[in-house]
C-alpha cells in the first residue's frame, strides 16, 4: 500500500499529465485507447500528445471533453527547415490541435547558431493563433551544457513560448532535476518582466509516483506553493497514469514508458 502522502501527490499529479503516444507504430485503434484512457473516475488528464495524423479522430472523440489535443511538430529531429514546420503547424491547428510541441533546432543551437532557433520558434508562434498553445522543446539532454539550456529557455520565453519543455523523449537522456532546475530558475528570473503566465513540461523518463514527487517538488520549492497547476506545469509520459491510477488506489504498479 501507499502511503497517504504519495496517494495526495498522485491525486495531484493526475491533472497534470500529458498523456503520450509517440511511438511509430501508433494506430487509430491506439488513439481510440488512448482517449478512453484520458478520463476516470479519478477525474482526467490535462491533454493527450499524438502524431498530427491522428488529430481529426482524437478531436471526434473529445468534442465534449476537457482533455486538451497537442501534437508535435519538427518532430524529433528539430531540423533548420522552418517551411515545413510551419505547414504543419498550420495544419495542426486546423485539424483541432490545442497546443503545439515545437522541437526547436537544438542542435543549430547547440554549434551556437543561436538565431536558427530563435527565428523558428518566432515563426511557429505567430502560425498559431490563440487560445492555441506553443510548447518549445529544447532537448535538455543533447544540449548537455547548463548554460546553453538557461539561453535557450530565456530565447525560447522571448519568442513567444507558452511552455518550455526539456525532450522529446527520443534520445539517450530526458528529462532530469538537474534541467528542470535550471527552467525553472529561469522562469522564476524572468516572471516579472514576461507579463504572461508560462509553464515547465518535463518529458521523457517521469514513470512513477515517486518521479513526479520530485518534480513537483521543486517546483513548488523553486515557484511557490500554489504555482503548480495544468495551466503552468504538464508531465509529458505515456506510462506515469498506470502508477498515477495505482497510486490514488493504493496499489502498486510500475509504469511502462513507451516512447
Amino acid at each position: 500500500m501507499m502511503t497517504t502522502s504519495m496517494q495526495d501527490v498522485a491525486k495531484r499529479t493526475l491533472g497534470l499529465i500529458d498523456l503520450t503516444n509517440l511511438n511509430d507504430d501508433c494506430t487509430p485503434a491506439d488513439i481510440e485507447t488512448l482517449v478512453s484512457r484520458s478520463q476516470n473516475e479519478h477525474g482526467h488528464v490535462a491533454a493527450i500528445c499524438i502524431y498530427s495524423r491522428f488529430i481529426k479522430q482524437a478531436a471526434e472523440l473529445l468534442k465534449d471533453s476537457p482533455v486538451r489535443i497537442a501534437t508535435v511538430v519538427n518532430f524529433p529531429g528539430g531540423g533548420e527547415d522552418t517551411a515545413p514546420v510551419l505547414e504543419e503547424t498550420r495544419q495542426a491547428v486546423a485539424d483541432g490541435a490545442d497546443e503545439i510541441d515545437l522541437v526547436m533546432p537544438y542542435r543549430a543551437f547547440a554549434e551556437g547558431r543561436h538565431d536558427v532557433a530563435a527565428e523558428q520558434i518566432r515563426a511557429v508562434r505567430a502560425a498559431i493563433p490563440a487560445p492555441a498553445q506553443l510548447k518549445v522543446i529544447l532537448e535538455t539532454g543533447e544540449l548537455k551544457d547548463a548554460r546553453l539550456i538557461h539561453l535557450a529557455s530565456e530565447i525560447a520565453i522571448a519568442e513567444g513560448a507558452d511552455f518550455i519543455k526539456t525532450s522529446t523523449g527520443k534520445v539517450a537522456e530526458n528529462a532530469t532535476l538537474k534541467s528542470a532546475e535550471i527552467m525553472l530558475n529561469v522562469l522564476r528570473e524572468t516572471a516579472k518582466e514576461n507579463h504572461r503566465q508560462i509553464g515547465f513540461k518535463p518529458a521523457g523518463g517521469i514513470r512513477t509516483v515517486e518521479d513526479a514527487r520530485e518534480y513537483l517538488a521543486l517546483a513548488d520549492e523553486l515557484m511557490g506553493q500554489n504555482w503548480v497547476s495544468a495551466a503552468t506545469f504538464r508531465f509529458g509520459a505515456s506510462g506515469l497514469l498506470d502508477a498515477v491510477l495505482a497510486g490514488i488506489e493504493g496499489r502498486t504498479e510500475e509504469s511502462k514508458e513507451t516512447y
